[in-house]
């Protein structure tokens, strides 16, 4: 089984998602600490209304550095496997990923590498920009280049010609829980070998 840390900043969505699928038995893992720099962060009351430890880390005056010392030390403390970012709107620090190296994966909003270094609304709108027919979500490894790191899977839809940022966001969310838990497996299994 494996033993997951989350770090998120926003709604945490794909973690629902994540919960269901441990409950239900499709994904042998178990979800140690949900860790967040936004004190206000759905995803911590989500994660506390799931009975799973959720901890506020204040980033303060400290740099990006210092603070990624904060998360590994709470991470090791709960002896964490994988990390998993869900909506977690910082950029590691390359000491951070040295340390947690292939054992970091972040959901990308779009079929990397297009569109790679943008975040949230600003991916679908630059995909509405570009007129492609396709987008989707990746799963990836974290490296110390952003958004560049091995791709585990990817999860396709259709770019509708009536669409908005909106829109497409909906659609691209719904892909991103389910390609998340696969992922997981696929890493899990890995590690089980």
């Amino acid at each position: 089984m494996i033993r997951l840390g989350i770090l998120g900043s926003t709604r945490g969505t794909n973690m629902l998602t994540l919960i269901e699928a441990i409950n239900k038995g499709a994904l042998s893992a178990t979800i140690e600490v949900v860790i967040s720099n936004k004190s206000n962060a759905l995803i911590l009351e989500r994660a506390r209304n799931n009975g799973l430890k959720a901890e506020f880390l204040n980033t303060g005056d400290l740099s990006r550095s210092d603070y990624d010392k904060q998360i590994n030390e709470r991470l090791l403390h709960y002896h964490v496997d994988l990390v998993v970012l869900i909506g977690y709107m910082r950029i590691l620090s390359p000491d951070f990923v040295a340390l947690w190296n292939n054992k970091v994966i972040n959901v990308h909003p779009s079929l990397l590498p297009a569109f790679a270094g943008k975040m949230d609304a600003g991916v679908h709108q630059a995909v509405l920009d570009s007129g492609i027919k396709e987008t989707g979500c990746t799963i990836h490894y974290v490296t110390q280049q952003v958004d560049a790191g091995p791709i585990i899977l990817q999860k396709k839809c259709e770019v509708l010609v009536n669409d908005t940022v909106d829109s497409l966001k909906h659609r691209v969310q719904e892909l991103e829980g389910p390609a998340l838990v696969e992922a997981i497996q696929l890493i899990a299994h890995r590690l089980e070998m």
